[in-house]
């Protein structure tokens, strides 16, 4: 038997991981609703930057409670897309107007690490946690883009991320409590800062090879 297969007919199969499937449950009762999906990606977008402004400010409970808004704004990214899948109201600005949140939220967010990290910090010392968040940042706003066009020039299976026992790579943000509950921003900025940067290179290698890819030629014929 097939545990994709959906339990209501006029739905399209249930999504592999747990959140989505999670997010789906939740957000059936909204589908013959006014509710939109794109009033859910709000929500996401409100919730996210509550969060970010949180741990900016830096100090043990602010870092912990920025943490918690960010993983919830995490899950809550995922219902926008399941209601536009079930209630069939999705469209092109919609799709935008979710990645474009995502990116901003990602890219704050390491920019908030920054400030945080230099809060705790001396006066002297304060610019270079924020220009490492910065620079995380940018890296991670240049993956976003670049997964972007190639989704656009490939479709989705073109940047479909990888996924293990029900979980994919961005569910790692989930795990953010961890980090500031044993006051690791630090290190973890400090990663990020040099991991994000390598990654985006392997992207822009991605982006290269799927432009230089040639496109089937649609053929016509003659009426």
């Amino acid at each position: 038997m097939n545990q994709n297969a959906p339990k209501f007919p006029d739905e399209p199969p249930l999504p592999s991981t747990w959140d989505a499937r999670i997010a789906r449950h939740l957000v059936r009762p909204l589908k013959n609703t006014r509710i939109t999906p794109n009033h859910l990606t709000t929500l996401r977008l409100l919730i996210g930057l509550a969060g970010i402004a949180c741990i900016a400010r830096g100090g043990y409970a602010w870092t912990n409670w920025g943490a918690l808004l960010v993983v919830i704004s995490n899950f809550v990214d995922h219902t926008d897309g399941e209601l536009a899948r079930i209630s069939g109201k999705s469209s092109k600005i919609g799709h935008f107007y979710d990645l474009a949140s995502d990116a901003l939220i990602t890219v704050l967010l390491f920019v908030s690490f920054g400030l945080a990290t230099a809060a705790t910090g001396a006066a002297a010392d304060a610019f270079s946690p924020v220009w490492r968040g910065t620079v995380a940042g940018l890296a991670v706003a240049l993956i976003f883009f670049l997964r972007m066009r190639i989704e656009s020039r490939v479709g989705k299976s073109g940047t479909k991320q990888a996924s293990v026992g029900g979980f994919e790579t961005e569910d790692v943000l989930y795990l953010l409590p961890l980090v500031t509950l044993t006051d690791g921003i630090g290190p973890f900025l400090a990663a990020a800062s040099i991991g994000a940067p390598l990654f985006a290179v392997l992207v822009i290698i991605d982006y290269w090879r799927v432009m230089r890819r040639p496109q089937p030629v649609a053929t016509t014929t003659d009426h």
